[in-house]
C-alpha cells in the first residue's frame, strides 16, 4: 500500500481543489519536464534517505517539495542496460541491450519520440552511452561513451567540440543554456545525465576540502561471504581485496589495515563527486524558480542503478544485493504531489518512460513492460499491482569477474540463481562456473547476511519462488536456455 501520510493527503487535495474528484485530476498545460539522472549514486549518501555520513540538501529539496519512493528499483545495475530500460520501457531481451557493448539499432524507438510528436521540445545533455546519434531529441549533446571528469570531450548535435572545467559543471552550463535558449512557445523534456558519481571519483577543486574526517563505516564492510555461494566469492570488487582501485596508495598496507583506509579513500572521493552533483542540481532548481517554471515543471532525481558504498566491503554494482539495485527516485511537481510525501510501492525503471508519457499527455511507447506511477504521484496504488521484482545480470564473468544471474525479490524475500555461464549475448565474457542459488529473509535479515538456501525449514517458501521467478520470466518474455531451472 502506499505509504502516504493523512496530513500529506489532506494538503494535495487542497492543493488541487477540493471539487475536483479524486482520481480527476486537471492540469492546464502539459508540464515541462526536468530529468537529472546521476550514475551510480546510492541511496546511502542521500540526505532525505537517511544518510549518516553525508548531507545533500538540494537534491533533499526535490523530496520535500515532492514524493520519495522507498522501494525503487533497476532492472539490471549496470550502465547500458539500465538505461535502455529507461527510455525504451523494456527489459535487455525486450530492447538488445544486455551489455556495456551494446548499442541501439537504428530506429529504436524511445519516449523522446511520443514527446516531440506531442509538442515537446526535447533535449538531452551529458551521458547517454546507448548510441553515438540520438534519435528525436532537438538538441543534444553527450559524452562519447562514459565521458571524462575534467575537460571532456561532448558530441553537439553530431559535431564534437572540447569543453574546458568539470563536468559536473560544464553538463549544468549546458543545460541552463538549453533552458534559456528554448523556444517558449513548447513544452519542454529535458534529460540531464551526470557522468558522476561512477569511477574513477575524481573530484573537482572547490570540492577538495571535504570529507577530510573519518567516515562512519557501513555495517557490513567486513562481511566475509561466509554464508554465500561459491559463484560470489569470486568477485573482484571488493574493497582493499584483489583487484582494488586504489593499489599505489595501500599496496604497502598489511591485509589487517587495508580494506578500512581503502574505504576511507574511496569514500571520501566519492562524496566530493556527489557533492557537486547536489550544488548543481540547486542550481537548476534555482533557474526554475527564478523563471516561474517551478509549479509547471515535473522534476525527477534518480540514478541509472544503484551501487556499493562499502556494503559487503563491496564497491562497483551489478550483483543482485540491496545496494546495488535499489535507486533513489525522487519526483516533484507541485500541481499534481502532494509535499514531503514517500510511497513504498514497488517500481521499477521500466515505469518511467510510460510515466513521463502520462503526464505529457503523449501516445505510449509499443511493447513497453512498464506502468505509468501517475496514481501512485496522486496517493493511489493501482489494483493489480507488482508485488516482486524480476532482476537479470547477463555480462558472466566480464568485469570484477562477476557471474551472471537472475532472480526475485519480494517485500519478504530474495532469490537469486547464478546460472554460470555465458548466454550468448554480445560482450567479453568469462567461462563457465558452477551454478548455485542465494535465499535471504529480508524481514530479519536486511543486510543479506544469511544464506538461507539450504535451509531445510525453507524450502517450501524457496520452491514457491522459484515458480513466481519463472511466472515473472514468461511474463517478459525472457526464456532461454541459461535462464532455466528446475523446482
Amino acid at each position: 500500500m502506499n505509504s502516504m501520510s493523512r496530513r500529506s493527503f489532506v494538503e494535495m487535495m487542497a492543493a488541487t481543489s477540493l471539487a475536483t474528484p479524486l482520481g480527476k485530476f486537471r492540469q492546464s498545460k502539459q508540464p515541462n519536464i526536468l530529468w537529472i539522472m546521476a550514475d551510480d549514486h546510492s541511496r546511502e549518501t542521500i540526505g532525505c534517505y537517511g544518510s549518516r555520513i553525508n548531507r545533500t540538501p538540494n537534491i533533499d529539496r526535490i523530496g520535500a517539495e515532492g514524493m520519495r519512493f522507498e522501494q525503487a528499483f533497476c532492472t539490471n545495475a549496470l550502465c547500458t542496460p539500465s538505461r535502455a530500460s529507461i527510455l525504451t520501457g523494456q527489459y535487455s531481451n525486450q530492447n538488445g541491450i544486455y551489455t556495456l557493448d551494446d548499442r541501439f539499432a537504428p530506429g529504436q524507438p524511445t519516449f523522446a519520440g511520443p514527446l516531440q510528436d506531442a509538442g515537446y521540445y526535447t533535449g538531452l545533455i551529458g551521458k547517454l552511452h546507448v548510441t553515438q546519434e540520438p534519435a528525436r531529441f532537438d538538441y543534444w549533446n553527450i559524452f562519447p561513451e562514459q565521458g571524462t571528469y575534467f575537460d571532456p570531450m561532448m558530441i553537439e548535435n553530431g559535431k564534437a567540440y572540447q569543453h574546458s572545467g568539470y563536468v559536473t559543471d560544464i553538463v549544468t552550463d549546458l543545460a541552463l543554456q538549453f533552458l534559456e535558449s528554448r523556444p517558449k512557445d513548447k513544452p519542454f523534456c529535458l534529460l540531464l545525465h551526470h557522468k558522476a558519481p561512477h569511477d574513477t571519483w575524481q573530484f573537482d577543486a572547490k570540492h577538495a576540502g571535504l570529507f577530510q574526517e573519518w567516515i562512519a563505516e557501513p555495517a557490513t564492510l567486513y562481511d566475509d561471504d561466509r554464508t554465500r555461494s561459491d559463484a560470489i566469492r569470486m568477485a573482484q570488487n571488493k574493497i582493499g581485496e584483489r583487484q582494488t582501485a586504489f593499489p599505489e596508495e595501500t599496496a604497502h598496507l598489511p591485509a589487517s589495515s587495508r580494506k578500512g583506509t581503502c574505504y576511507q579513500i574511496f569514500i571520501q572521493r566519492y562524496l566530493r563527486c556527489v557533492a557537486s552533483i547536489d550544488d548543481n542540481v540547486g542550481r537548476v532548481l534555482t533557474y526554475l524558480d527564478k523563471n516561474g517554471l517551478t509549479d509547471d515543471t515535473i522534476v525527477v532525481y534518480t540514478s541509472d542503478h544503484g551501487v556499493f558504498v562499502g556494503e559487503h566491503g563491496l564497491f562497483d554494482k551489478r550483483l543482485m544485493y540491496e545496494s546495488a539495485i535499489h535507486i533513489p527516485l525522487l519526483i516533484r511537481y507541485p500541481r499534481e504531489v502532494p509535499r514531503a510525501s514517500a510511497n513504498s510501492d514497488f517500481v521499477v525503471n521500466i515505469d518511467f518512460a510510460e510515466t513521463l508519457l502520462d503526464f505529457a499527455g503523449a501516445k505510449p511507447l509499443s511493447g513497453t513492460q512498464g506502468r505509468t506511477l501517475r496514481p501512485m504521484l496522486r496517493g493511489q496504488t493501482p489494483s493489480g499491482w507488482r508485488d516482486s521484482l524480476y532482476y537479470r545480470y547477463w555480462m558472466h564473468g566480464a568485469h570484477f569477474n562477476i557471474p551472471a544471474h537472475l532472480g526475485i525479490r519480494t517485500k519478504e524475500f530474495k532469490l537469486i540463481y547464478f546460472y554460470g555461464q555465458p548466454c550468448g549475448k554480445t560482450g567479453t565474457q568469462g567461462p563457465p562456473t558452477s551454478p548455485a542459488w542465494e535465499f535471504y529473509d529480508l524481514r530479519t535479515d536486511p543486510n543479506e547476511l544469511s544464506n538461507l538456501y539450504n535451509d531445510p525449514s525453507r524450502q517450501n517458501t524457496i520452491r514457491d519462488l522459484k515458480v513466481r521467478l519463472k511466472e515473472l520470466q514468461q511474463q517478459f518474455e525472457d526464456l532461454d536456455e541459461c535462464g532455466t531451472f528446475s523446482l
